[in-house]
Formats: C-alpha cells, structure tokens, sequence
C-alpha cells in the first residue's frame, strides 16, 4: 500500500468522474424474457446508482440496446423489455459525482468494431483513464462519452484486433489502473471481471439453466438465483456453453476491499466477500456504544443506512430503540445527488420529525458517515426545534479525511469536514451536544475480514496503490 502523497484537481470536467454504480448480466440461452431478469435485478440494486439505467442483450453476437436517464421503473416498459430479447444481456444503474449526468454517458457501453459486437457495464473508477484516454486520441480513436468506462472497451476493442476475447481484456488489464467490477458480453460469453485488488464487489449466482453476475448478492433472490460465491480480486469469470471458466490475471497483489461497501453503499441483505452486511453494521453499532457511551433517553437512527447501526447501539447500551426520523421512500440518496444545492433540498424532502417521541427526551443519533457535514448539521437543527432536550451524534464509520480516487463520492478534501477540522469542531459545527465516531480498528473488528484485505484509504490515506499524477496538465493542492 501507498501513502497519499498529493491531492489532484484535474481541470478537465471529464476526469472528475467517478462511478459507483450497479451492474448485472445474465446468461440463460433457453430464457425467454431474459431482459426481464436483469430489469429485475437492476431494481434491486437501484440504491446504487438512481441518475439512469440501461439493458444491452446479445443474441447470436449481435447487440439491441436501451438506456435512459432515470429510475429503472421509469426508463424501461414492457414493450422495451418485449424488443431486448436474446441469449445474454447486461445491464447498469449509474450515478455521477459531477454534473455530467446525460444519457450518452449511461451505460451499457456498446461498442462494434472489426471483431465485432461488444457490451461493457462497469462500476468502479480508474486513476489513469486521462492518460490512457490522451494516448488513444493521438492515435485517432474517437470517445462519444466522458467517462473513463469508454477507455475500457476501447482497449478491448483495440485487443480484439488479434487476439481472443479473452486475452484482450487480459491486455487490457495490463494498462488499467484502479477500481473495476465489470460485466461483458461478447459472442456468445458473459464475462466479469474483478479488478486485482477486488476493491469493487462481484459475485456469481446460478439460475436452473445458466447464470447471473452482478454487484451484490441482494439481487439473486427476485432474478431466481443462487448465491454461489464471489467472483475473486483478479479473476475474469467467462461463462458459456453453460459452464463458468476461471482465469486468474491479477498476480500477487493485496487484496482491498471497500469498507464504504459496508458502512453505506450495499443492501444489508447483501454477502460481500463472506461478510453479511446486515451484520457488519450491527456489529458497528456495537462496537460504537463501546467506545463512545452517553447517558440519552432514546437512540434512533438517520435512515435507511444508520438504522442497522443504530439497533447495535441500542442493543449495547441498554438505550431504548425508537424512530425519531420518518423517511419519505420516495426521495433517492443525498449522499448520491449529483451537486450539493440538490443534496440539501433532498434533507427536507427526504425527512420528517417525529415531534411526539423526542420532544423533551436526550437523543442518540445514528448516522453511517459524514462526509461534509451539511446533512448532519440540519438533521440537527430539525430535531432540536422539534423539541428534543440533547442530540448526541454517533457514527459508524471513522472520520471521512481523505479522497476516494476508486469510486466512492468522497470530493477533494477542502470540501471534506473531518479533513479540516477536529471532532470537537464539528460538533459544534453541526449544533450537537456531543459527537463520536467509530474507530478504524473497530470498523474493521465489525467487517470481520483482516485488515490487510480492507480499503480504509477514505479514513486513514493508505491507498492500495499510487493514486498520484505528474505532468502539466494537472493542477496539485499538498496535503
């Protein structure tokens, strides 16, 4: 692992892209309404991406497409589902950390050139795309999109000129740098991809006559799958004539995986790499009580993400578990709002006080993270001109200090509110009456998986590999 050396601001717009995003694919050539499974399972990962939403099938190697800006139950309808027939499809949910929300930067990505057809859905973010993407355009490849998913199946294409597959994604690897569950499809395969130190989640499940890849495990019960195991850092899965061969690519290197993928991003009912996440936050919320104790009359939780935590604090401590904050279920999430005017106007859409059960009592709130600081601030405030007596903000997570470069919308550490200011600072900052966040240590004691398998950069700056950039055309700001 490296240490942080230098944040970048890149001063194109393209660049600041980052993608945390859901994707799915299914092989089941003797299933009729294969579309309709992916469609399913992309609602089930909706929480992962809510700005659009598409579906690429393959029949015979040859690809149908459609993707919309929007909810999946808004972008799709019987009669698109009806046209996407075929053997294999993908499908993504995305969402951006910029503006750069249109529809031409939705995917799947479809590309064709002389090899052929080829579909690419990809969550993650790489931290070398500009200048993969410089050195293609100086030698006369075209980008339509501005996101760094372009640069992957641009590779592959390039690859495919002369070799299989299979050994241009391989090729492919070789020159990408960074964070990537991706799904492929190709002829007649279905392909995934985990990037080498598994940073991105990816797991395999098995229907009756083929199977499914997608982001989380959440998905295989409505698409009528069997969670059969995850796909491994560095491991390309490549599934056709109904079997599933392995090719490991990555070599020897240490394992990452997200812990932001446990505090916030996946369902609690999903598996990510052997750890249930239903059971990582309660554990959280355990190990939080413990280190940060306080005398309160009622523990509640900022929902959905605090919730789980705020029943192991509760548990641990002896404090009653009641609802304080009633979520409007049909506003997305404001950590995921593209910009922060809107991220704001979320917090009042999203929720509502509940005057009767705090008013006059001494309220521990729960909250999986803070990232600036905004939300906290006005969850506060609502809750104290409601009546409550303290408000005393527990998190399960660590400080939020440093930038993600591998897809999580943590921005540049000037907008970050523990990168700049001390816990006692933010608890005045956001009108709390005291506020604690968990450890490191115990953030990874609650995952369950050894420290050296875990990505805590967003916390402590020690990134799985050089995030750093050199040359004229970026604009640095020292640590």
């Amino acid at each position: 692992m490296c240490d942080e050396r230098e944040l970048f601001v890149n001063e194109t717009p393209w660049d600041k892209l980052k993608e945390e995003c859901g994707v799915v694919g299914v092989y089941a050539p003797e299933k009729r309404d294969i579309a309709r499974s992916v469609y399913f399972g992309l609602h089930a990962l909706q929480h992962r991406g809510q700005e659009s939403a598409g579906i690429a099938s393959n029949k015979n190697g040859k690809i149908q497409y459609y993707k919309e800006m929007g909810l999946v139950q808004e972008v799709f309808n019987d009669e698109i589902i009806e046209r996407l027939q075929g053997d294999i499809a993908i499908g993504h949910v995305r969402y951006s950390t910029t503006g750069e929300s249109y529809v031409v930067n939705a995917m799947p990505l479809v590309v064709y050139h002389k090899g052929g057809s080829l579909a690419l859905a990809h969550n993650g973010n790489l931290v070398n795309a500009k200048e993969i993407r410089d050195e293609l355009q100086d030698n006369g490849v075209i980008f339509q999109t501005s996101i760094d998913s372009e640069v992957i199946a641009s590779l592959i294409a390039k690859y495919s000129r002369e070799k299989t597959i299979e050994e241009a994604i391989v090729e492919t690897t070789k020159m990408i740098r960074g964070a990537y569950a991706l799904v492929i499809t190709y002829g007649d395969k279905l392909i995934g991809v985990r990037d080498p130190n598994g940073i991105r989640p990816l797991c395999i499940g098995k229907l009756e006559n083929g199977y499914v890849l997608s982001s989380e495990s959440c998905a295989f019960s409505v698409m009528g799958a069997e969670f059969v195991r995850d796909v491994e850092a560095g491991e390309m899965v490549i599934i056709e004539d109904n079997q599933i061969k392995s090719i490991q690519y990555g070599g020897k290197v240490q394992k990452a995986a997200c812990t932001f993928e446990y505090v916030y991003f996946s369902r609690p009912d999903s598996v990510v790499d052997g750890k249930n996440v239903y059971l990582a936050r309660r554990n959280a919320g355990i190990i939080l009580a413990r280190e940060y104790p306080v005398e309160a009359d009622m523990v509640i939780a900022v929902p959905d993400s605090g919730t789980v935590a705020a029943v192991g604090y509760a548990q641990e401590s002896g404090i009653p578990f009641g609802e304080g904050l009633i979520k409007n279920r049909y506003v997305g999430r404001t950590f995921i709002q593209p910009d922060q005017r809107m991220r704001e106007l979320s917090v009042k859409l999203k929720l509502n006080v509940l005057r009767e059960n705090i008013k006059g009592k001494r309220i521990v709130m729960i909250d999986d993270s803070i990232v600036r600081g905004t939300t906290s601030g006005k969850i506060v405030k609502m809750l104290k001109e409601a009546g409550a007596k303290e408000v005393h903000i527990r998190v399960s997570s660590p400080p939020v200090m440093h930038s993600c470069y591998f897809g999580i919308d943590t921005p540049s550490r000037r907008h970050l509110v523990a990168a700049n200011h001390s816990v006692e600072e933010i608890s005045k900052m956001i009108g709390a009456d005291s506020l604690g966040y968990l450890s490191v240590e115990g953030l990874i004691e609650a995952i369950g998986l050894p420290a050296d398998q875990l990505c805590t950069a967003c916390f402590n700056g020690v990134y799985p590999m050089d995030v750093s950039r050199t040359g004229n055309k970026y604009v640095f700001e020292k640590e």
